[in-house]
């Protein structure tokens, strides 16, 4: 092995401990950086003639890679779209809004920005599938877009349900004759009347009026009708009549004698004119058990109603959103409502110490990392996804100030090589020449 042999050795340790320290650098500097991997220095010797008998001149040569597999420490947060990983997966995100280029990162902490798509502080735009009316994935788990959490401007629902619970008197007197309609039509006027508001396919509110007359003993007739703008149906008259009947204790026998079966239920069909714009809307009236007194009752006290319950809602806008561990962004309104909107898948890979790293604390799929395989979150190795939370990074200070300090201590001793051999370069230039 020659002097210029061991020079080399020398330049070789030099350029190998500063790749050491860049990497060192690199973990202090991102101690801080959400889901930042730790950078790993990993040195190996090679050989300047393989296999010779007197020796050969050993180099080094530092290799730098990142421990994209260790899983950082989750910090919690307060925001609802700061996201975490539980599990292998990884976050897919785009560079931009326009971009079909795909990159993954474990750096959760995404906002909304002023057009509502959720990005992260590396500007890396999060995508995922967006569900249908049903809340199904697309059939097509390729297609990823933009999660917006301004897409849904707000949400009503329509009553389907309505339940009423009121006694009648049973010492009222029986009005006869009577035939169905004649309480709408202003025949004869109802011994007991009360209105309860409904909502609409757009979620305004809308009145019926239930109507009341004792027909023959334990026997009442009803009818329901809208109380609001008669244009607003398109039929005129009562929308339901019924006779109910009760048992000899005040409980209810039957809610419609007109049902062979005795039940408690009755269905209105609300048609709403065109011209409304509304759907049309089937609404189950629950008016009791049979021979129950939970809903309507025959007792001798003054007819009232005492509750009745609604379902539906009102026109809501968007609150916030929350994310379940399985990825499903479900927005919020202020009506109470919710809806899933998107879910968050979460991208594995077969060796992902082999993904490319990218700019933003984002890798890129390789030939060594393999594909990414698009997983729903919660299932396999894929993990789970945290809301309110964020992974820290793996960086570990203490190791990282002894690891600094050891490369120092290597790359002088690497410089000391250097000069060593100038040294013993100089005594052979002056050996005498004769």
């Amino acid at each position: 092995m020659s002097l210029f042999g061991s020079l080399n050795i020398g330049v070789a340790g030099l350029s190998a401990n500063s790749a050491a320290l860049s990497a060192t650098s690199s973990n202090i500097a991102n101690v801080n950086t959400v889901g930042y991997k730790q950078a790993t220095s990993n040195f190996s010797t090679f050989l300047n003639s393989a296999g010779s008998e007197g020796g050969a001149a050993a180099g080094v040569t530092a290799v730098i890679g990142q421990d994209v597999t260790a899983q950082g420490l989750p910090i919690t947060t307060s925001s609802s779209t700061d996201l975490s990983i539980s599990g292998n997966g990884f976050f897919v995100v785009s560079p931009n809004t326009t971009s079909s280029v795909l990159e993954y990162t474990r750096a959760g902490s995404f906002r909304p920005d002023t057009d509502g798509n959720l990005v992260n502080a590396a500007g890396l735009y999060l995508r995922g599938w967006a569900l249908d009316s049903q809340g199904k994935v697309p059939t097509d788990t390729g297609n990823l877009t933009l999660i917006n959490i301004s897409s849904v401007s707000g949400k009503a629902q329509a009553t389907d349900n309505l339940g009423i619970q009121a006694n009648l008197q049973s010492s009222e007197a029986i009005v006869s004759p009577y035939s169905a309609g004649d309480m709408a039509a202003g025949n004869v006027p109802p011994e007991f009347q009360r209105t309860v508001n409904v909502y609409d396919s757009q979620g305004g509110s809308q009145p019926l009026t239930f109507s009341f007359i004792k027909s023959a003993a334990n026997t009442w007739n009803y009818e329901v009708t809208y109380a609001g703008n008669a244009a607003n149906v398109s039929t005129s008259g009562s929308l339901y009549s019924g006779t109910m009947s009760f048992n000899s204790d005040g409980s209810l026998a039957n809610a419609d004698t007109a049902i062979a079966t005795p039940t408690g239920n009755i269905t209105l069909n609300i048609p709403w004119a065109a011209t409304t714009g509304l759907a049309a809307q089937s609404i189950t009236i629950n008016l009791g058990t049979v021979g129950g007194t939970g809903g309507v009752t025959q007792y001798d006290s003054t007819s009232t109603m005492n509750a009745s319950t609604v379902d539906g809602s009102p026109f809501g806008t968007v609150t916030g959103v929350t994310v379940a561990k399985d990825g499903t962004v479900t927005a919020q309104f202020s009506n109470g409502l919710a809806q899933d909107v998107y879910k968050v898948p979460l991208a594995t890979f077969a060796n992902p110490d082999g993904l490319g790293p990218m700019s933003g604390n984002a890798y890129m799929a390789t030939k060594a990392s393999g594909a990414a395989n698009i997983n729903v979150a919660d299932s396999g190795s894929a993990g789970s996804v945290a809301s309110q939370s964020l992974e820290g990074s793996t960086v570990d200070l203490a190791t990282e100030f002894t690891t600094l300090i050891t490369t120092q201590r290597a790359y002088s001793a690497s410089a000391r090589i250097i000069t060593t051999v100038d040294q013993m370069l100089q005594q052979l230039e002056q050996l005498p020449t004769s």
